[in-house]
């Protein structure tokens, strides 16, 4: 990309002529920090999963529709894992909105993620970025960046958006989960978005498109709704419980369509008692 004028949110030290999975998500949700690179590896995964699009415009309307859920009981501090770039409806612009104390701390290992992060949130002094491993809580936790913005004392939102089905089994993905619930106040929520399926409902010829979006993406874990729910031990479940994506809280009629009962992901929100 010799010739190609930086924009100003690009730090230097990224390379615009190598694609990265969180520019193409942030392509793929309408944002405006990608490249030609980037849109050309989106266009092609699209091509061969034409509805991954709609299951990631899902995710993120159910992270928009949590958090949503949790200003409005009272929630002023948010903790985003697996955060990528701060795109299109992100945490902190919707908390901000409510209230503009309202506190993030955004955490990734993607360094190309965090720089992006870093250099769009410039200025904002209650939104931290952390480079680190999700899956190391003790490390997130312990963090300058977030024992200095937030507040154990007082109710957290924790999101786990499109995050746990790209944790196998073997790295125990629950135990992950309740190293951070161990750490929350009570009154803290959990939300929690993963791929899935009900028991007996996948269909062998998902198989292929699973292949597809592991070689052009990331490697996926599919699991049941069963499974899904038992991530959240130790939190009461609100209604409606794990749901279909587009069934959780939908904010019109036009969140649901034909296919949302059958929608290949689920959602749920859970409060520490």
């Amino acid at each position: 990309m010799d010739g190609v004028e930086r924009p100003t949110w690009a730090p230097g030290d990224i390379d615009l002529g190598r694609p990265s999975i969180a520019r193409v998500y942030d392509y793929w949700l309408g944002g405006a920090h990608n490249f030609a690179i980037d849109r050309a590896v989106g266009d092609k995964v699209l091509a061969d999963v034409p509805v991954l699009k709609s299951i990631i415009l899902n995710h993120r309307a159910f992270l928009r529709r949590a958090v949503r859920y949790m200003l409005a009981r009272g929630v002023r501090q948010f903790l985003d894992l697996g955060s990528g770039i701060p795109t299109v409806g992100n945490v902190h612009e919707i908390a901000q909105a409510t209230d503009p104390g309202a506190r993030v701390v955004y955490v990734d290992i993607d360094p190309v993620a965090v720089a992006h992060s870093r250099a769009i949130l410039t200025g904002n002094e209650l939104v931290g970025v952390l480079q680190t491993d999700v899956r190391d809580a003790q490390r997130v936790l312990k963090s300058p960046e977030v024992e200095g913005l937030l507040d154990f004392d007082r109710p957290i939102g924790v999101l786990m958006v499109a995050l746990l089905h790209f944790v196998p089994d073997a790295e125990n993905p629950g135990g992950i989960v309740a190293d951070y619930r161990d750490a929350l106040p009570s009154g803290s929520y959990l939300a929690i978005s993963h791929a899935g399926y009900e028991e007996g409902e996948w269909d062998p010829a998902w198989d292929d498109a699973k292949k597809v979006y592991n070689k052009g993406v990331s490697e996926m874990c599919f699991r049941p709704k069963r499974e899904v729910q038992a991530l959240f031990d130790g939190f009461e479940l609100v209604e409606p419980g794990v749901a279909r994506l587009p069934l959780w809280h939908p904010e019109s009629p036009d969140d649901v369509d034909e296919g949302a009962a059958h929608f290949l992901s689920f959602g749920g929100v859970g409060r520490r008692p």
